[in-house]
């Protein structure tokens, strides 16, 4: 049997033009050259046909989630909007205890950004795909004029599968439970504030995009009870908390002197007046699980890069249900609220 043989396909205008996405041999191109090049997905059909031994298991359930992410700059210290499109969405499927396998990746392109740029943001989702063990498998480009968009907007959807019998979801947090962070809090919002360039501000702060699905596999095997497990993005700590307290009907308090916090956040937080509490994360877990496996979860949590500087922050309560309290510092109590308003414009 005779095989088609596609022809090289390069992209050799230096910025995105209308035609790219007009249908045509440079849409195509650009498809191509900068995205299904380095992605592979399985044909270039208009859909992924996919299978994995998972879904057949009895009792396995298929997990879905779509995000989308506006994130200025495109680029920022430890990562950049690829980074935290493939991050975010695999994050999202794994705090609901799902194993993510299939991401697809729709882009919204303003006419002149560099081709480099889209280059970058490629390499960056391959990168962090290949890091959490997931395929780019299918996706759409579009292209409006300039003006009309902000740079470069990328939407994802994750399909992954959640294991028979494993029930991950903050409806089950219980009083008594014990919760824990996997590391410092606030780094990604500190650091997209810093590059943004607003305010003179230098700081060596990066990013803690990272894909948080093998931490979870990894306090999962020691501790198959986490009863639930959450990504503290947008809104922070705070919001992550409050998401939690009310689902459950419990109180939760958290100690201020136990949250890990590096100086140069809390520098920042002071200087502008921000609560590091509400400061976004894209690669900090809140875990919350049964009082008596705490200790392994602590240690199965510090065995994982992702989870070195883990800590118990805190524990759910009977008293005050709905509500997150903090006793601070200095001996009193505060009530945590969910964030109001936007105390950081477009982090993620």
């Amino acid at each position: 049997m005779n095989q088609t043989v596609r022809p090289e396909r390069r992209v050799l205008a230096q910025r995105v033009t209308l035609a790219h996405g007009g249908g045509g041999k440079a849409m195509r191109d650009l498809i191509e050259d900068v995205f299904t090049s380095v992605f592979a997905p399985p044909g270039m059909e208009d859909q992924a046909r996919l299978m994995d031994a998972s879904l057949l298991e009895p009792g396995a359930e298929l997990a879905f989630t779509t995000d989308s992410f506006v994130v200025s700059p495109m680029e920022f210290p430890g990562g950049d909007i690829g980074t935290i499109s493939v991050c975010g969405t695999v994050n999202d499927l794994a705090v609901g205890g799902a194993r993510p396998l299939w991401l697809s990746a729709a882009f919204i392109i303003e006419e002149g950004v560099e081709i480099t740029t889209l280059r970058q943001i490629a390499a960056s989702m391959q990168k962090s795909a290949l890091e959490a063990g997931v395929r780019i498998v299918t996706g759409d480009t579009k292209v409006v004029g300039k003006g009309s968009g902000d740079g470069v907007f990328v939407t994802t959807a994750g399909i992954g599968v959640i294991p028979p019998g494993r029930r991950m979801l903050a409806e089950s947090v219980r009083p008594g439970d014990i919760a824990l962070v996997s590391g410092v809090l606030g780094d990604h919002g500190a650091a997209i504030l810093a590059a943004r360039g607003d305010m003179d501000l230098t700081s060596d702060i990066r990013s803690d995009c990272q894909p948080l699905n093998h931490l979870i596999e990894a306090v999962l095997t020691a501790v198959p009870d986490i009863r639930a497990a959450r990504d503290a993005t947008r809104g922070g700590l705070a919001s992550a908390l409050n998401e939690v307290a009310y689902a459950a009907g419990v109180g939760i308090e958290i100690t201020e002197a136990d949250l890990p916090l590096r100086q140069e956040v809390r520098g920042i937080c002071e200087i502008l007046g921000l609560d590091p509490l509400y400061l976004a994360n894209e690669g900090t877990l809140v875990l919350f699980v049964p009082p008596d496996q705490a200790v392994s979860a602590l240690a199965a949590m510090k065995s994982v890069p992702a989870g070195r500087g883990a800590r118990v922050i805190g524990k759910a309560v009977t008293a005050h249900p709905g509500t997150v309290i903090m006793k601070t510092v200095l001996g009193g109590a505060r009530i945590v609220d969910m964030l109001v308003g936007e105390q950081l414009p477009r982090i993620c």
